[in-house]
């Protein structure tokens, strides 16, 4: 009997602290809710804080009271009430947020049942959206919905599904607190999201809250679906000249190695620039495209390799063009540390899940950007420099050639590259210009700036017609002395100098003997008219005077004042002037006769005419057969 009573105690004992562990949550006063029978959810420490869990979803009774039952409560948990997710949540009456409730057991006054009252939702601006215009190859029983960073990405939300008007327009309404809206409309997932004209991806649309828009009417038009993008759109115009670039790239490769000309050298890296420009730009055109990016997503990041390493090759490439540089300078690898540093930058996203990475694209995250923008300022800066460098070295080149040589060099198709190069520079500087500016005045820039950037991709995709198509045309370069330009170089360790070093002072004539040898000179020249040969140069002509040639280079320089490039031009444009006034040359046009005197070139010709003359051929003529007065 006794035992019996100690059994009835401890089972009234269990009941009882079961029934004191269940807590009832009643909302017994609430302001109006989105919709009228829209239900209510508890968000708190018990479920991790989702916001539209349905095993604590509330309840309503026959009087219209929300409630919910949670048993096995601890005796202290944080919590709130929301709509179903948190663009819906409890706030205070003006719509500011309200820190989290909080149940206590020991202090709530009644624990098994515990009233609340919501005097507010958290105030969020609500955007409305009408989506005029859809793909007509949309399946006329998909959902649309809409997705952005208010929702986490989820791109098929029920609660963001779009719905049909009676005006057949579809519209959708969020509330977002963001002052940054990001979104996009899907078919339900991210494989079936809206896209560009071409089919090809689009970035976010994007809204600030600060902005002057209507956000009860907000129109949009949706151009594409990225999976039901037509075959004929994958090809745009653009596309097509940047696929026509690699394939190009690629026959100059097959072709540079056949060349048989004192050029081979430079050549090879000329032919590791194209591939470089070739390669990149092939995966540039094809990681743009929807299954590419899905399936191979990563592959984004490889053409962002070429801010880098384009810049020193080229550079190569011109030292061993211009300059005889026959060995590479024991610090190249500096050249390169850029781009080993930029593989260490991307090295985390190029190990990460790929679905990860994705969605870091999708929802821009702000590590990833910065990273980007990061290695876009750095490149530019880089790449600037080096284009400085390709500047100074065609420069002395053009000084050093005219020391020893009388005619010019066909390197106009190096200034056009360089030009090439600024333009892609200044769209580049442009770019930062319009993020810039949509960070400070509020407006979304990303569109203007893909097109930027497509824009600079096809500029330096012309590089390789250029370049390649001089390289298997051009005459044989001649070199200067090898030339440090590059802070990564050695080298020389001495100052510049040109190729035929002038040996010590005690060596060269005396001012004594400089006359007659200019005499000498100036005789021999006029004799044997060694000017009409377009390819004389001060070694050809030293030979034939049997002077060494740093003793003609004194003569020359010292005695003349000029260097041979202008000594020989100077011959020739006085022959020039004596057979534009002879009978004999009156069939010939002037730049027929300037052939003849030994120009190679029409712009030759007219510098150095008007640098010696001080006019154009045709001024000269105008002026010295104007009528006596």
């Amino acid at each position: 009997m006794k035992c019996s009573f100690y059994l009835l105690a401890l089972w009234g004992w269990l009941l009882a602290f079961s029934v004191s562990a269940q807590v009832r949550l009643e909302v017994i006063q609430h302001v109006p809710l989105r919709l009228a029978d829209a239900p209510l959810y508890l968000a708190s420490t018990l479920n991790n804080w989702n916001p539209g869990d349905p095993n604590y979803r509330f309840s309503r009774d026959s009087a219209g009271v929300h409630f919910l039952n949670l048993p096995k409560t601890p005796d202290h948990f944080a919590y709130k009430i929301t709509q179903g997710n948190w663009t819906f949540v409890e706030g205070d009456a003006r719509g500011n947020s309200l820190p989290d409730r909080v149940y206590d057991r020991q202090k709530t006054p009644n624990p098994d049942r515990v009233p609340i009252r919501i005097a507010g939702w958290e105030k969020r601006i609500r955007y409305e959206f009408i989506i005029r215009r859809i793909p007509e190859n949309t399946p006329y029983d998909a959902g649309l919905y809409i997705t952005g960073n208010f929702n986490n990405w989820n791109p098929g939300d029920p609660a963001y599904k779009l719905t049909r008007s009676i005006d057949g327009t579809l519209r959708v309404a969020i509330y977002a607190e963001q002052d940054r809206v990001e979104f996009k409309f899907t078919r339900g997932n991210w494989a079936s999201i809206e896209g560009r004209k071409t089919g090809k991806a689009r970035p976010n649309r994007v809204l600030f809250r600060n902005s002057d828009v209507d956000t009860k009417g907000i129109s949009i038009e949706i151009d594409s679906w990225e999976d039901l993008a037509g075959t004929f759109s994958f090809f745009s115009l653009y596309d097509l000249l940047m696929l026509f670039s690699a394939f190009q790239g690629v026959l100059l490769i097959i072709a540079i190695p056949t060349i048989q000309n004192a050029n081979r050298l430079a050549n090879r890296w000329l032919s590791a620039s194209i591939a470089l420009v070739s390669a990149m730009v092939l995966l540039q055109v094809v990681g743009s495209y929807r299954d590419v990016a899905q399936t191979f997503t990563k592959l984004l990041l490889l053409p962002d390799f070429v801010i880098f390493l384009y810049a020193p090759l080229f550079y190569f490439y011109l030292q061993r063009l211009l300059f005889n540089t026959k060995t590479v300078s024991s610090r190249w690898t500096y050249h390169f540390a850029p781009s080993i540093a930029l593989l260490f930058a991307y090295l985390p996203f190029l190990l990460m899940d790929s679905r990860l990475f994705q969605n870091k694209i999708i929802a821009q995250d702000w590590a990833l950007w910065t990273v980007f923008l990061t290695v876009g300022v750095l490149g530019w800066g880089w790449n600037l420099y080096y284009w400085g460098l390709y500047q100074r070295a065609i420069h002395f080149y053009r000084e050093q050639y005219k020391t020893h040589y009388s005619y010019e060099q066909n390197l106009q198709y190096l200034s056009t590259v360089l030009f090439i190069q600024a333009a892609c520079l200044s769209l580049w500087f442009f770019m930062f210009l319009m993020l810039g500016a949509g960070w400070v005045f509020g407006f979304d820039s990303i569109p203007i700036v893909e097109r930027i950037i497509d824009g600079i991709w096809l500029v330096f995709s012309l590089i390789t017609y250029f370049v390649g198509y001089f390289a298997i045309h051009q005459p044989e370069t001649f070199k200067v002395a090898p030339q440090t330009f590059s802070i990564f170089d050695d080298v020389l360790d001495s100052p510049l100098q040109p190729v035929l070093v002038t040996p010590a002072k005690e060596h060269s004539p005396d001012p004594e003997t400089l006359s007659p040898l200019k005499e000498k000179v100036d005789s021999y020249v006029l004799k044997h008219k060694l000017y009409t040969n377009p390819q004389l140069s001060l070694n050809e002509l030293a030979t034939k005077l049997k002077m060494p040639p740093h003793t003609l280079s004194r003569v020359i320089n010292d005695g003349f004042g000029v260097n041979f490039f202008d000594f020989i031009n100077t011959y020739r444009i006085e022959e020039f002037k004596r057979r534009a006034e002879d009978p004999h040359y009156k069939q010939y046009t002037l730049l027929g006769i300037a052939y003849e005197v030994g120009f190679n070139s029409k712009s030759a010709f007219n510098r150095s005419f008007k640098k010696i003359t001080g006019n154009t051929p045709r001024e000269y003529f105008n002026l010295t057969h104007e009528p006596a007065e």
